[in-house]
């Protein structure tokens, strides 16, 4: 805007007037006075209360002259800057100066040489001074403001060009409130044009400040400021400088509020004349600029439903300016009109748009928008560019404005419903999607916020026009969705989503990304409740589905759009796979259960409750439980023991009471969570769901229950006896529930004060016994279970500790076999006595009586000096070679086979690590 204004301030200055420049000399905040400067007279002694008193004094004949000739004399001599110390007496005489002027028009002249002497810098003698005279400053400065009230246009004038140009000034300012009493003295200047734009001009540099701009709120400077508008300027100063502190106070107070003062008949018919104007008769690049800020500021009016934007007529004007160009219209007010590529031209067209989705949000507008047929203007760019039919734009504009003129018809379709069937909305997006999923070359610029994504691709075009898409079909609109099918719009959407697949690259992957999710989305609404369009959807809709489902799980936290794609994917197994009896078998014989129960092993509470949504609905399929339990996570773990494992998480999140086994604490309540005990029962209608009910909607026990019952309980694989314990709490689940919504009613009927028969009284009492008594069942069961399980863990530490012993005593044999051998080779008497022993418990062996012509073979082999038994072959051990080094490591008797002397015709086989054989019996 800085262009803008400096040429509304050059049109502004006439000869002759005291308007020296819009922009302030750069000058300190306070001027310091040094002592060299001191001693020159900058503080020349003033005695500020003898004028004071002058001024106040009456009657008589030469006072006027004295009063001017004093007044004068403090002027000189504070012609270097007004200290902060005499700042306050100052400005009194100043007040005083002006209360004469009315009945004595020559102190106009001091009062204006007073206010001159405020444009220049406070001087301070002390850095203190700023602080100390803080208060004095404030009121001296806002005192300015007051004088506006004085019928004099010079000092009007004067007082507009103390330009607060330093912080100090600036803070002074806001602490008096002058911001304020200038709004007010906008009224005084009405009808003096110059007066009114110096009033503007400070205001606008007053608007800075969000301070100010509060304080200007307060004193209702928005509506003041709009109404006059149009007021008659030559040199459009006014209509500028009033859009720009209305920008001010939205950008820098309370904009609900900047907003209802602008809300009333007055003010938008003068933004509609002004906006009018400019858009009709404005040439110049300054006009398009000011047009623009004005449809900003009207388009954040026109989100108030409260503001009369119909009822002055300013509603059905914009949409015949949004539409002219696409639909011909007779109006004369656009007659001869053409938008040029210009930036501020563009920039109208978009801001159009917005102010289109803005209307529609308020229905009282739906029938001008089908009068000004909206939707076939923005349907004319719904379709494939074609450059010699570009005049208007460039090719990077009008693609902008295609992608934002989609955007702008997901807003607005939806409540367009007729007019987008009789313009042939499916047709036309479901023509521009083939477009953009076709071949054809095309170079997307991408510059603007909606072609983010889609540089140098179609890309940016297939997602708006899938947002599009996925707007009127989740309308559920029958017709819609019905012409969609009958267009083959499923066939066409997975093949865009398999093409999506093989385009896929880092660059682009949080576009392609939402393109998926919002293709599954579209699929979902297609085929919810409607079976034949679910076989139609089929096993190439089952293969994307499960494509997606094999993505990498460390992916899902990258922030990339991967967790709205697997929400759409559950939401497609949901919609557009059960029910339908051949896709669910191929579902499952491509291990689509072993993908879904990958997924809920993540523990990740989002997708649980839909992934056990979709369990329960699958397991009413025979197929479905030989998969389950056939499934296996890490650790071998099986889909029981995890869905047990997740009931045991859902209900320590929940505070559910429990002990350390996970056995049942209080079996009148064993499935309240701590929000059920914090919150008392109270007396509802019957078409109001209790706490006890919300809760089984509110959380994944009842779904886990579900499961498992559709899997059998009494037949689940590879379950600890924790999980046994978890199981009976599962397994009385609905018992559970239904006693806890008995007890909700007893509760109530205690409340109400209410008496039932004593039939009644009984019946109701034995159901909240038999419901406890469960509990206390599982609560014993529960019990055994643990008992057993201590049992069961006791005799398995004893037989660890047995295999323990065991082991210990292989190893005393083992040592003490090594000591023996010891003993023998290097003891002859102990070998000796061995070898008795042996021989001794050999003949002890034998037949005392022989039969006769027996035939007797001799066990043993005579002559042989060892004690250990012999046989055919006999290894011989050596002693280790670390102890001895081992003498025969180098002889034939280690390297081959010897035969055994004393005519033996067995052969020993000698290993051929001997070293030394044992120790022989001397002769």
């Amino acid at each position: 805007m800085s262009t803008a204004e400096a040429t509304a301030t050059a049109q502004a200055r006439a000869p002759g007037s005291r308007i020296k420049s819009s922009s302030p000399r750069q000058i300190p905040v306070v001027g310091v006075v040094t002592e060299d400067e001191e001693a020159q007279g900058v503080f020349k002694p003033m005695d500020l209360n003898h004028v004071i008193k002058l001024l106040e004094e009456t009657g008589k004949d030469d006072l006027e002259e004295k009063q001017l000739k004093s007044v004068k004399k403090m002027v000189q001599c504070y012609q270097n800057g007004l200290p902060l110390r005499d700042l306050a007496q100052i400005f009194k005489i100043l007040n005083l100066c002006a209360g004469k002027i009315k009945k004595q028009p020559h102190f106009i002249e001091p009062a204006y040489n007073i206010l001159k002497l405020c444009g220049l810098p406070f001087l301070k003698k002390k850095v203190s001074d700023e602080i100390t005279y803080a208060e004095d400053t404030a009121n001296s400065i806002a005192l300015l403001g007051d004088l506006m009230i004085i019928p004099s246009s010079e000092l009007r004038i004067q007082i507009c060009y103390q330009q607060a140009s330093s912080s100090y000034k600036i803070k002074m300012a806001e602490v008096g409130g002058l911001a304020k009493t200038m709004v007010q003295s906008l009224v005084l200047v009405e009808n003096q044009l110059v007066e009114k734009l110096w009033v503007l001009k400070t205001l606008q540099h007053l608007s800075a400040s969000e301070v100010n701009c509060t304080l200007m709120v307060k004193a209702q400077a928005a509506s003041g400021i709009c109404a006059h508008l149009n007021d008659p300027d030559p040199s459009g100063q006014l209509l500028f400088r009033s859009s720009e502190i209305l920008w001010n106070l939205l950008e820098k107070s309370s904009k609900e509020e900047i907003i209802q003062q602008l809300s009333n008949l007055e003010c938008l018919l003068a933004l509609k004349k002004a906006f009018k104007n400019l858009f009709t008769r404005g040439l110049s690049h300054y006009d398009r600029q000011l047009r623009n800020d004005i449809l900003v500021i009207t388009t954040i009016i026109s989100q108030n439903p409260g503001a009369p934007m119909i009822e002055c007529g300013f509603t059905r004007d914009l949409i015949l300016f949004a539409t002219f160009n696409e639909v011909k219209s007779q109006n004369p007010l656009v007659k001869g009109l053409k938008f040029s590529n210009s930036y501020e031209d563009f920039e109208l067209k978009k801001l159009l748009f917005n102010i289109i989705v803005t209307f529609c949000k308020d229905l009282s507008t739906i029938q001008l928008l089908i009068d000004g047929k909206v939707i076939l203007a923005l349907f004319t760019y719904v379709k494939k560019p074609e450059k010699h039919k570009i005049v208007e734009w460039s090719a990077a504009q009008y693609e902008e404005l295609q992608l934002h003129a989609i955007a702008t018809l997901s807003s607005v379709a939806p409540f367009l419903i007729d007019e987008y069937m009789l313009y042939q909305g499916n047709a036309h997006v479901l023509a521009f999607l083939e477009w953009c999923d076709s071949e054809d070359s095309f170079f997307s610029h991408g510059n603007s916020f909606h072609g983010t994504g889609g540089r140098g691709n179609k890309f940016a075009q297939m997602r708006y026009s899938l947002r599009l898409l996925r707007a009127m079909v989740y309308l559920e609109h029958e017709t819609i969705n019905k012409d969609l099918c009958e267009k083959r719009a499923i066939q066409q959407l997975i093949g865009i989503f398999k093409n999506t697949i093989s385009k896929y690259n880092d660059k682009e992957e949080a576009i392609l990304l939402e393109i998926q999710s919002d293709i599954l989305l579209i699929l979902s609404g297609l085929c919810e409740h409607h079976i034949p369009r679910k076989e139609i959807f089929g096993t190439e809709g089952v293969d994307i589905i499960l494509h997606v489902m094999k993505t990498d799980p460390k992916k899902l936290q990258s922030g990339l759009g991967y967790n709205v794609l697997l929400f759409s994917t559950l939401d497609s197994i949901w919609c557009c796979i059960l029910g339908c009896y051949p896709s669910e078998d191929y579902f499952l014989e491509k291990e689509g259960i072993f993908l879904l129960l990958d997924l809920m092993a993540l523990n990740q509470k989002k997708f649980c409750n839909l992934i056990l949504g979709i369990m329960v609905e699958f397991c009413d399929n025979p197929k479905t439980a030989a998969h389950v339990n056939a499934w296996r996570g890490k650790k071998d773990q099986t889909a029981a023991s995890l869905l047990i494992k997740l009931w045991r998480k859902e209900e320590k999140d929940l505070g559910v009471k429990r002990d350390k086994h996970g056995k049942i604490v209080d079996t009148k309540k064993p499935l309240f969570t701590s929000f059920q005990e914090e919150q008392k029962i109270t007396p509802l209608p019957a078409n109001c769901p209790t706490i006890a009910v919300m809760d089984v909607a509110e959380n994944i026990r009842a779904k886990i229950y579900a499961v498992l019952g559709k899997l059998d309980f009494e037949n689940l694989p590879g379950l600890s006896a924790e999980d046994f314990v978890t199981l009976c709490i599962i397994h009385r689940y609905l018992d559970f529930k239904i006693g806890e919504i008995w007890n909700e009613i007893y509760e109530e009927i205690k409340l109400e004060k209410l008496r039932p028969v004593t039939t009644d009284k009984k019946i109701l009492e034995s159901i909240i016994t038999a419901s406890e008594n469960i509990g206390k069942m599982v609560a014993s069961l529960q019990s055994e279970m643990i008992e057993s399980q201590a049992c069961q863990d006791v005799q398995n530490e004893q037989k660890v500790y047995t295999k323990v012993q065991a082991t210990h005593k292989q190893r005393e044999l083992a040592n003490k076999s090594w000591e023996n051998f010891l003993a023998r080779t290097s003891n002859v008497k102990t070998l000796k006595k061995a070898k008795r022993l042996q021989e001794k418990g050999i003949e002890s062996s034998r037949y005392s009586e022989h039969p006769p012509n027996a035939i007797f073979h001799r066990t043993d082999i005579k002559g042989l000096n060892t004690t250990v038994p012999s046989g055919g072959v006999v290894t011989v051990e050596s002693t280790p070679a670390r102890l001895v080094g081992g003498p025969l490591a180098d002889t034939d008797i280690a390297l081959k086979k010897l035969p055994i002397r004393g005519g033996a015709l067995q052969r020993v086989k000698a290993l051929k690590t001997v070293n030394e054989p044992e120790k022989s019996i001397p002769t």
